[in-house]
């Protein structure tokens, strides 16, 4: 036999046991009462059972048709709901990525993200990729040397908050389009402080709607806050979650990854209502290769995000790139 031949058959085989050992993966239930999901297994890997995202730090979000965008290292993956890559923005400004969100504005939909690398914040065309703002946190005129984006998220009225999470822990607020106007919150322990302004999302389960902040290392434990529109310090929602990194709300639920690899979900009471995810002592682990991924076992949650049936996606932080669907248990997918 050629070497070439060889080879192809060496490919052909790896092939057939990547694939086997996806169809063998069995689903996982998790949850509890309306909150009760079951794990898609093999969901978003290529046809040959490889991930297509690559390395993920970064967040998930769905479109009007239930189209899943990921963020990875190397730009955003599009994936249908069924979890075929359909469309790919890659390098230049959608690298690094560390959060986004999606909003309809008019016709159209439009994609919000956090650069940590980059340290800026960006909205582009969902469907195009074609990049309409950038954000500065330089426009505020602070001394800061460093600037970190983790998070972003927009208001009613298309005022847009940029959390600086990986270095100042100011929020940084813009009008729609792109103007600063004012900012809030600095680093620190204290009540009012932000220790890692990880993640955040516009709270609409209240009238008016709040910001939801995620203080992932606050001491002594990782904890939810209210803050108001205007930037005012409002509760501490919870307290207790190991490392928040992120949050997504839909109805009066609101689903909050934990990066030790679980994703807890609030009622509209914020008492804790469902957790998702197994773990085996892997959770806090970016380097759990593809080949040791266990179904059902998260290694470090880092996004999520509802579609319009409420099955839930969730991306860990990961070498490898890992992206779970979770079907909800009596939704017709």
């Amino acid at each position: 036999m050629t070497i070439r031949a060889l080879s192809l058959a060496l490919c052909t085989v790896l092939t057939f046991a990547i694939s086997a050992v996806a169809e063998e993966a069995k689903s996982v239930r998790m949850g509890s009462g309306v909150m009760t999901f079951e794990t898609v297994p093999g969901w978003g890997l290529r046809p040959d059972g490889s991930s297509a995202l690559g390395a993920t730090h970064g967040g998930v979000v769905c479109d009007s048709m239930d189209n899943v965008y990921v963020s990875a290292n190397k730009g955003v993956v599009v994936f249908s709901p069924e979890g075929k890559v359909i469309q790919e923005y890659l390098g230049g400004d959608y690298v690094t990525l560390h959060d986004i969100e999606i909003r309809r504005e008019g016709d159209t939909e439009f994609i919000y993200g956090a650069a940590n690398v980059g340290g800026f914040g960006i909205k582009f065309n969902a469907h195009t990729g074609e990049v309409v703002l950038k954000l500065d946190p330089k426009d505020s005129g602070l001394p800061n040397a460093k600037y970190a984006p983790t998070a972003i998220t927009v208001s009613p009225n298309g005022d847009i908050y940029l959390s600086d999470g990986y270095a100042s822990n100011i929020i940084f607020v813009y009008d729609k389009n792109g103007k600063y106007k004012f900012h809030f919150g600095e680093k620190g322990n204290e009540l009012k402080q932000f220790n890692t302004a990880h993640g955040m999302t516009l709270d609409t389960r209240y009238d008016p709607p709040r910001i939801l902040i995620c203080d992932r290392n606050h001491q002594p434990k990782g904890r939810m806050l209210h803050y108001s529109l205007e930037g005012e310090f409002i509760d501490v929602v919870v307290t207790g979650l190991g490392m928040p990194t992120a949050v997504v709300v839909q109805g009066d639920y609101a689903a909050i990854p934990d990066l030790h690899g679980r994703v807890v979900i609030l009622n509209k009471t914020n008492t804790i209502c469902s957790i998702l995810g197994h773990n085996d002592g892997k959770g806090l682990n970016y380097n759990v290769k593809q080949a040791d991924w266990v179904e059902g076992v998260f290694s470090g949650t880092h996004g999520s995000y509802f579609d319009s049936k409420g099955n839930l996606y969730v991306q860990d932080w990961n070498v490898d790139g890992r992206i779970i669907k979770l079907n909800k248990i009596g939704v017709n997918n």
